[in-house]
């Protein structure tokens, strides 16, 4: 199952460069981030699981690698991402005293053996998914029998500023469409996962303009990245034009942003790995020597 339809498309080659060029200045915007990383990682204190080994599904830099090590106290941490440079940052982020390992890799296609991972965690990894099946089917494979995916993702009803402002220039698809709750709940169940208990939240941000706006989404990469962009020499007037409409909303001489957030947790079924599959246990990968 897609998150939307094939004008909502996503060029993952165009993702990973713009998450390789973000990494260096990730940190200094990653307010949403950080905000669903704190929401994840408060619906998880009450889960009791047992954990030996650990995925940050989508972890950007790491920083999200780095509480999981001190939630889950003697587990292996691997922070794992599409993107070689956010990787690399991750990795300098471990600590001497964490067992952590960070690992470049397509969460569609995860380099882990069946049944080897205790907790998956992705924060804010769906978004940048065109088909969310394929995920929760590799999460279903490579999870325990009982082991616990937990996540965050956008909703339908995130951006509906960026879109209305869009419509008013041209109508072609800039800002691509997001799963709901109840979608994301059956692909999950689907893949072979139990149990999806999901909530939504909202999240307000505001900017001075458009042109703070946009730098953010640079910084954290989130810019548009879908297969059928427009690249044409009018763009860029577009864009202008775009801009200029964005500011017009401003209220109190500020631009507010709404996204609508949805939390996620299921659990691991023991879903068998296909024949012809060859998956390195994350056992196998060790620290990072210093």
């Amino acid at each position: 199952m897609n998150s939307s339809d094939d004008k909502s498309a996503l060029n993952v080659k165009d993702i990973q460069r713009r998450f390789d060029r973000a990494a260096a200045r990730f940190d200094s915007a990653d307010f949403v981030h950080s905000t669903t990383r704190g929401g994840l990682l408060a619906r998880l204190e009450p889960i009791v699981i047992e954990a030996k080994t650990v995925i940050d599904l989508g972890s950007a830099t790491g920083s999200g690698s780095r509480l999981l090590a001190r939630h889950f106290r003697g587990a292996h941490v691997i922070a794992t991402d599409l993107s070689h440079n956010m990787v690399e940052r991750a990795q300098k982020k471990q600590s001497w005293f964490a067992r952590t390992s960070a690992v470049q890799a397509n969460a569609t296609a995860l380099p882990f053996a069946e049944q080897s991972i205790d907790v998956v965690f992705a924060n804010l990894l769906l978004p940048w998914i065109d088909n969310a099946a394929r995920v929760f089917t590799e999460v279903s494979r490579v999870l325990r029998k009982d082991g616990l995916f937990l996540f965050a993702t956008l909703g339908p009803d995130s951006l509906n500023e960026l879109r209305r402002a869009w419509h008013g220039v041209d109508t072609c698809e800039h800002v691509r469409s997001f799963l709901d709750m109840h979608d994301i709940g059956d692909a999950a169940v689907r893949a072979g996962l139990r149990d999806p208990v999901l909530d939504v939240d909202k999240l307000s941000i505001t900017y001075r303009d458009a042109g703070t706006l946009f730098a953010d989404l640079t910084a954290v990469g989130a810019r548009n990245s879908l297969q059928h962009r427009d690249r044409s020499l009018g763009s860029a007037a577009a864009f202008r034009a775009m801009s200029e409409a964005l500011d017009a909303l401003r209220e109190d001489g500020l631009l507010r942003l709404d996204l609508e957030i949805v939390y996620g947790h299921c659990w691991g079924s023991g879903r068998q790995a296909l024949d012809g599959e060859y998956r390195v246990a994350a056992t196998q990968i060790g620290r990072r020597q210093r």
